[in-house]
Parts: C-alpha cells; sequence; structure tokens
C-alpha cells in the first residue's frame, strides 16, 4: 500500500517552515482506497511569494485546523504504507519535523518519483511536476495546490508501475511486508484479485517472481493454480508470499505483457515458450507467367511472411477467406492442384478473378492490395481497444512498421498527439514472433478501432 502525498507550506528557513495544506491519496497500486485533505493553520505567516505561488493566504488559515488536530488522521491513513511524494526528502521532512515537535518519531519507507522518472523516463527533458505531467498527457488541475498536486502525482505513479518492467516497486514493497511479517494465505490472496483480463505475478518471501501469467480472469486462474495436483502447481502453492496483478482491459495487452514480462523477469517456474508458436505461414512469389502466387507452407524464418498461423487448417480457412475478399484464383493460392477450379467457378464460368480472364497487372494488384493491408512494412498505426475501466481506453503503437509498447488514456487528444503517445507508451520489444501475434489478434478478433497517422 501507498500514501501518495504533497505538502504546502509557509516557506522560511529550514525547518521553521509550517504546512498550510496537506493532502494524502492511500493507492493500492491500482486505485485509490482512502483519501485526506485539509488545510491547516500552521501558527505562523505566509511568505507573500508563497501567497502568490498557491493562492493561500492568512485569512484562509484562520479557522482552519492546526497539526496536532490532524496528526492523528495523517497517522492513520499512512500505516504501513510507503510514502510516495513528488520530491520525497522535502515533503518528508516537512512531516518528520511537525511530528518531532510532538514528540513523535514519524518513521516511513519513502519513494520518490522524480527519482523514479529519472530512471524510467530518462528521455524527459524535465523531470519537475507540472512539466512532465504535460509532457505525459496527464491532466492537472490546481497547480501548486495539495489535492491537485498530490492527485497528478497518483497518475504519474501509476504510470510509473506500468513502466517498470522489472517490478522493482513492487518487489520492495513486498520486501517491507515481508519484515512485518504479512504472510497473507492462498484463500486471501485469491479474494484480493479481480475476476477481470490481466497479467499477474506471484512472489516468493523475497519479493522475487516466480511465475507469469496471463488471463481473462485473474482471480479464477489463480485459484487454478492454488488447487492445482501437478508438480508445477505444488512448488508454486509451496513458496508463495503475495501475487500482484495488472489489469489490462485488453487481452492483446495481456498477451504483449506476459510475453515481454517472462522475458526480462526469467521466473523460475514459467516453460518457456517454444520461440515460434505460428509454424504456418503465407508467402508470395511471381510465378513463370508473371502472376503474384500467395502460398501457404510450414514457417520458414529466412523468408518474410505476410500473414501467420498457428496451424495448417487455420492457415487454409483464412486463405480461403483471402481468396473470396479480394477475388483471387485459388490455383494461385495453392488451394485447389488443378487447373479447373477457380473461386466458385470453373475456368470457362469464371466472373474475371482467375488467371484465364484478367491480367498479371490487374490480378496482381489484387493481391498487392491484400499485402499491404496485412503488412507492417512502414506503416504506422495506434490499435485502439478497451481499457481497464469505462472511462478508459489501451493503444498500441506501431510507427514505421516497428511494433513500440503500448499506453493506457482517458483524454482523446493523448492518443492523436503521437508525441505525448511515444512520452505514455510503456516500450515493449520488437520482434517478429511479437508482430505475428499482433497480426494474429487482429485477424481473430473485432471491436477495436485503428488509426493511421
Amino acid at each position: 500500500m501507498y500514501a501518495i502525498l504533497d505538502i504546502e507550506t509557509t516557506g522560511g528557513q529550514f525547518n521553521e517552515e509550517g504546512i498550510t495544506e496537506i493532502a494524502i491519496y492511500k493507492f493500492d497500486g491500482h486505485e485509490i482506497v482512502d483519501q485526506f485533505i485539509s488545510l491547516v493553520n500552521p501558527e505562523i505567516p505566509i511568505q507573500p511569494f508563497v501567497v502568490k505561488l498557491t493562492g493561500i493566504n492568512n485569512a484562509m488559515l484562520h479557522s482552519a485546523p492546526k497539526f496536532f488536530e490532524v496528526a492523528k488522521r495523517i497517522i492513520e491513513i499512512t500505516n504501513d504504507c510507503v510514502l510516495v511524494a513528488h520530491n520525497a526528502d522535502f515533503d518528508y521532512r516537512i512531516l518528520r519535523t511537525e511530528f518531532r515537535r510532538l514528540g513523535y518519531d514519524f518513521n516511513l519507507k519513502t519513494l520518490c518519483t522524480v527519482e523514479l522518472s529519472k530512471k524510467l523516463l530518462p528521455e524527459q527533458a524535465s523531470h519537475s511536476l507540472g512539466k512532465l505531467v504535460r509532457a505525459l498527457g496527464i491532466p492537472m488541475a490546481d497547480r501548486h495546490r495539495a489535492s491537485g498536486d498530490a492527485m497528478a502525482t497518483v497518475k504519474l505513479f501509476k504510470m510509473l508501475l506500468e513502466k517498470d518492467l522489472e517490478k522493482e516497486i513492487v518487489k520492495e514493497l513486498i520486501k517491507t511486508e515481508v519484515q512485518k511479517g504479512i504472510a497473507p494465505k492462498l484463500l486471501n490472496i485469491i479474494e484480493s484479485l479481480p475476476s477481470k483480463i490481466g497479467v499477474y505475478y506471484i512472489h516468493n518471501e523475497l519479493g522475487k517472481i516466480i511465475f507469469i501469467g496471463k488471463s481473462k480472469n485473474i482471480k479464477k486462474r489463480v485459484n487454478q493454480h492454488f488447487t492445482g495436483i501437478t508438480r508445477s502447481a505444488k512448488k508454486i502453492q509451496a513458496e508463495v508470499f503475495t501475487v500482484t496483478y495488472e489489469e489490462t482491459g485488453s487481452e492483446l495487452i495481456a498477451i504483449l505483457k506476459e510475453m515481454q514480462e517472462i522475458k526480462v523477469n526469467k521466473p523460475i517456474y514459467n516453460r518457456m515458450s517454444r520461440k515460434n508458436n505460428y509454424s504456418w505461414a503465407i508467402y508470395s512469389e511471381k510465378n513463370s507467367n508473371g502472376y503474384l502466387t500467395l502460398k501457404l507452407q510450414k514457417a520458414d524464418g529466412r523468408k518474410k511472411e505476410i500473414l501467420s498461423y498457428l496451424n495448417a487448417q487455420e492457415g487454409k480457412n483464412s486463405l480461403l477467406q483471402i481468396s473470396s475478399d479480394f477475388k483471387l484464383c485459388q490455383k494461385l493460392t495453392g488451394l485447389y492442384e488443378t487447373k479447373t477450379h477457380c473461386f466458385q467457378h470453373t475456368i470457362n464460368e469464371c466472373d474475371g478473378a482467375c488467371i484465364g480472364s484478367v491480367s498479371p497487372t490487374v490480378y496482381n494488384s489484387r493481391v498487392t492490395e491484400f499485402i499491404t493491408k496485412n503488412s507492417f512494412d512502414n506503416k504506422s498505426m495506434v490499435i485502439v481497444d478497451r481499457g481497464r475501466n469505462i472511462n478508459e481506453r489501451s493503444a498500441i503503437l506501431v510507427e514505421d512498421g516497428v511494433f513500440k509498447g503500448y499506453a493506457f488514456f482517458d483524454l482523446n487528444y493523448q492518443v492523436h498527439n503521437v508525441e505525448i503517445l511515444r512520452n505514455i507508451i510503456i516500450p515493449m520489444e520488437n520482434n517478429r514472433e511479437i508482430r505475428k501475434t499482433i497480426q494474429g489478434y487482429l485477424r481473430k478478433n473485432k471491436g477495436f478501432k485503428i488509426i493511421n497517422f
């Protein structure tokens, strides 16, 4: 659990500042579960430049509670949490100073989103909160007020968690829980998981990830691990300390994240996927008469495939549909061995789709149209799919034929502004298997939108 904090102060001499406003959002890594926002009477004057910056003046704080009156609530909401702030050293120092004046030792582990953003977003020109959230397309209200800055930090921190493919932030949190002796039993773990699409991470008591999986129903799938009787299930049951997860909304993002993060984290109980699950592919070549042919063959890494398939039957079914959609001769797609058949016709009855009725130029334009429509080469597009909640959408970015990664967004300008989209993208590896996976998903599923740019 995280307590995401922002404090506004009076300004003044080091360690003599007073708190004028405080906002704390309790965040479980997925959503805000509690919050505390309050003006605070610092009992000392506010520096004029601070009044101008925040808009908080002495008159506004006259009837506000003093720090000792809100101290108990601050302790309650931050209990057993890691304190997160943008420039955490400052906020943590201010809090500890105020509590020390009351004779209380306020002591928490901290995370600084400035330091995290420098590590996970090194390409950004500035890591100040205002400039950073603007570059990432994160909406921000009430700048230099505690609630507005703290909420922006929540959204930034959530994005940083997603960018942390090695899960170092989560692993450190689990180590903290281990030190406190918090070890949830299997049933409690299952109850805490959502019945939604996403990726789950099974950790041992050192925080290390021992298994990564994806599912349309995370809770159901983890329950199968915990009730399974196979040797690998028994090992997981013996070693599990906790399970973390990331909802994705999109099944495609769940598939891609699982592939990428297994490769990055190398969990000991994941059976490494075969390098090439797509064992059949469609290739094109020109025959002696100048016609472009389409052939379904065993995948050959030395040749450039147009579409890939898990098995031969899937490929044949797809090729049959392709020949219908693009009016292609089945003789030239390898579906029929004889010269007496075209798509649904004999040669003599053909409606113009076969090699006996059209020139190579006309016919080849149909094949080229099919190849262009299904190829990633030099294509720049965003695949917009479902998000993790009703107000959110997901985006997968392919730029100049290269898969860049995915992002979540809730404002249309984020996905239509390519520069902002590049900034919020969670980067992923581009390779042949990834591209095959994306193509296969687009071929089999509906409900997504493609934006070309």
